[in-house]
């Protein structure tokens, strides 16, 4: 029976930042820069990808052609005005805290993956920290030649750094379909949470959004990142897992 011995866990709109409002607001204030009027739901729509690709993804879902000097121009107004903010939006969502110490607690590695870069996490890793939620690694685009989700790079590196022995002992938890794409391609089980969601922002429903992530590869949706300990322990009671 493999075990889940290490979870790999996202950043904005999982643990930290309810409803990933920090690049929300930063990617309207960017594309208005240049004239564009985006809605929430254009930004929302590709939330976990590395940010120049959300740039790029947001362009071509509205029909636009673009070159990469466009998308280096709306990235350099959307970078600041992410550090103007990124700050104020690194509290734990609630029941993180105490669901990681409970996860520890059952002797279970924990690390993260993002689609923010290391400038931006070397902002979010301290405060989140000062308000008590660590995980046992970071790992960014930066850290795989800049390549994120949806490819499982970073997901395999965290288990470089935590000494994980397979991807079947691994559970990625997250908020968006990137992040079920990005566990699906390297190999291991996935769970979407709803609250605080880009997910469930985006969809009129409960219903619909769970419906989205096991669309997008969830194997597993849960209401809150509290539910996550039952989860596991289930999990690991089960034959096979």
């Amino acid at each position: 029976m493999n075990r889940i011995n290490a979870i790999i866990l996202d950043w904005a709109g999982t643990t930290v930042d309810y409803g990933s409002s920090a690049p929300v607001n930063a990617f309207i204030s960017a594309f208005e820069t240049f004239g564009i009027k985006v809605s929430i739901e254009e930004t929302r729509a590709p939330m976990g990808l590395p940010k120049r690709k959300h740039i790029e993804k947001m362009l071509e879902n509205m029909g636009r052609s673009y070159t990469q000097e466009d998308v280096s121009k709306i990235y350099a107004c959307f970078e600041p005005a992410l550090f103007e903010v990124l700050t104020k939006h690194t509290d734990p969502l609630p029941g993180v805290i105490e669901a990681t110490q409970k996860i520890r607690e059952m002797g279970i590695a924990i690390g993260s993956t993002t689609g923010y870069t290391q400038a931006m996490m070397n902002v979010v890793v301290p405060a989140a920290k000062e308000k008590g939620y660590a995980p046992d690694c970071v790992i960014c685009p930066d850290d795989c030649n800049g390549v994120g989700r949806p490819y499982p790079y970073m997901l395999w590196r965290n288990l470089e750094k935590l000494g994980t022995e397979s991807i079947h002992h691994t559970l990625k938890i997250g908020d968006t379909e990137a992040d079920m794409q990005e566990g699906k391609n390297a190999g291991c089980l996935c769970v979407g949470v709803l609250k605080g969601s880009s997910m469930l922002a985006l969809n009129e429903s409960k219903e619909i959004a769970r419906q989205k992530y096991m669309k997008a590869g969830a194997d597993y949706v849960i209401e809150d990142i509290g539910a996550l300990p039952a989860l596991i322990k289930s999990l690991n009671e089960k034959k096979g897992v």
